[in-house]
């Protein structure tokens, strides 16, 4: 058998072990009830992000009108608006399907792209050790000294934010903690014989890492992406509340924003809760989600609360 051949076969059975993984990951999350909780609100999430917006009975910025075509300002929710509407006349249930977008954007991509990034420079760092290592590490600790919300406000003060900016500015200073502790996983995997043995048989850096280190840490990354989604969800709502948030865009931190800038926060409940509730609930879920995930990574973890 030519050692192309033997290469195809082994990747083959890789990505079956990987897609057996996966079912079995998916079937042990789904026997949580937390889990199975928690991914069903994400369900929800994700069809109001992508949905929400042809869906919502007006525009997120028109006006309610009654039918003697006076705005509806700062009503309480009723047959014409269910949700009741703002200050400034506008449907708050239109607002509330149309925010759950730019959240699912900076959530989703900032969460993958936060994983994605820590995972290469932890898989880089951890494998190749040395000078590489110490220059990696030197460059997460750095991340690790600037503070997210101060440096991103600094940024987007001189910028116009858009939801993409500031997606790249949540992936830039959150990749840090998945990088740091995929490095130490690799670190341990790296030394096992199955390692050493694809070295001794001739295997390059990039195919070691990626074939034989890599699906051995997968869950590990997994778990951090997901537990990124939840803070990029939280970041993002926190810069938008603070008035850093894409002008153009209707958010739910945003939606919180122009409810205290209204002076209405104290009265307006039905203006509150929508936007409040729809980011626990997510970042609720998304740790749920994660827990979950936790306790198959480290086993240890259910058998201590057990």
């Amino acid at each position: 058998m030519s050692g192309y051949s033997l290469d195809a076969d082994t990747l083959r059975d890789r990505l079956r072990t990987e897609l057996d993984r996966s079912y079995h990951l998916m079937s042990v999350i789904w026997q949580d009830t937390a889990a199975k909780v928690g991914l069903i609100i994400l369900m929800v999430f994700v069809f109001m992000g992508l949905f929400g917006p042809h869906i919502a009975p007006h525009h997120p910025i028109e006006d309610t009108l009654r039918q003697d075509y006076s705005i509806m300002k700062l009503q309480s929710p009723n047959s014409k608006a269910l949700f009741g509407t703002t200050a400034f006349g506008k449907d708050v249930l239109s607002q509330f399907l149309a925010g759950a977008r730019p959240t699912l954007i900076m959530g989703f991509f900032g969460g993958v792209g936060t994983g994605v990034l820590g995972f290469l420079v932890g898989l880089t760092s951890g494998y190749f050790g040395g000078r590489v290592d110490e220059g990696l590490m030197r460059l997460t600790d750095l991340t690790f000294a600037l503070p997210l919300l101060p440096m991103a406000l600094v940024i987007l003060s001189f910028v116009t934010p858009n939801v993409w900016l500031i997606t790249a500015i949540l992936v830039i200073f959150l990749w840090k903690m998945p990088a740091r502790v995929i490095r130490s996983e690799v670190m341990t995997v790296k030394e096992r014989t199955f390692v050493k043995s694809a070295r001794a048989r001739g295997a390059g850096h990039l195919r070691t890492m990626f074939l034989h280190v890599a699906p051995n840490v997968l869950g590990i990354g997994f778990l951090y992406t997901a537990y990124a989604v939840g803070w990029s969800i939280v970041v993002g709502a926190s810069l938008a509340f603070l008035g850093f948030g894409d002008p153009t865009t209707t958010s739910w931190g945003r939606m919180l924003q122009q409810v205290f800038r209204s002076g209405a926060i104290r009265v307006a409940w039905w203006w509150v809760l929508p936007p409040a509730f729809g980011i626990a609930a997510v970042t609720t879920a998304v740790f749920l989600v994660g827990r979950a995930l936790e306790e198959i990574v480290n086993p240890e973890l259910k058998t201590e609360q057990e």
